[in-house]
């Protein structure tokens, strides 16, 4: 499934601090982690696809960054963001 722009609008939503947010950390995190899954699925058929998975070591540790600004700056809701997307820590 490709990553369309229906499928970011909705995670968008999920995640906006209001009502035209899109560059809140706590979205740019949710898009990523939509993203990485996506591209997680695409590595089971393509397993030698090594330029795509450099660019998703490139957005696990842009989410890693952001995740640690968040969790620095405001940790209720950095608590909050990996729970609604079942992320570890």
């Amino acid at each position: 499934m490709a990553f369309t722009s229906e499928h970011k609008a909705r995670v968008v939503k999920q995640h906006q601090r209001a009502a035209h947010d899109t560059g809140s950390p706590e979205v740019q995190v949710a898009l990523l982690s939509a993203r990485i899954e996506q591209l997680s699925g695409h590595f089971k058929t393509h397993e030698k696809d090594t330029h795509s998975r450099q660019g998703l070591l490139r957005m696990v540790n842009k989410r890693r960054k952001l995740l640690d600004y968040l969790k620095k700056t405001n940790a209720d809701k950095y608590r909050a963001l990996i729970a609604a997307l079942g992320l570890r820590k």
